[in-house]
């Protein structure tokens, strides 16, 4: 029923591809209007209204390597670097 179409982005004027995917959720959800940016601009245009994110410094609980984290550390939780975070998770 859908096929891919080519589109032209508006902001920097790269063609993109609106994939057969991506239009069947358009219409899943009940948007009558085809993208108007390409993923690189869209990103960039929600980023900018979101404003810059605020990083803090502070020292992984496991490995003691400094890490980078985007919420405000608290004294009574540990806090780990990406990688003892993920293997954390596993």
């Amino acid at each position: 029923m859908y096929e891919d179409k080519t589109l032209v982005c508006k902001e920097c004027g790269a063609e993109f591809v609106f994939s057969a995917g991506e239009q069947q959720f358009y219409a899943e959800r009940g948007f009558q209007n085809e993208p108007q940016r390409c993923k690189a601009c869209r990103d960039a245009k929600k980023n900018a209204a979101r404003g810059p994110r605020e990083f803090f410094t502070t020292t992984c609980a496991s490995c003691g390597k400094e890490a980078k984290v985007p919420f405000k550390p608290s004294d009574d939780r540990p806090v780990y670097c990406s990688e003892c975070f993920a293997a954390q998770k596993q």
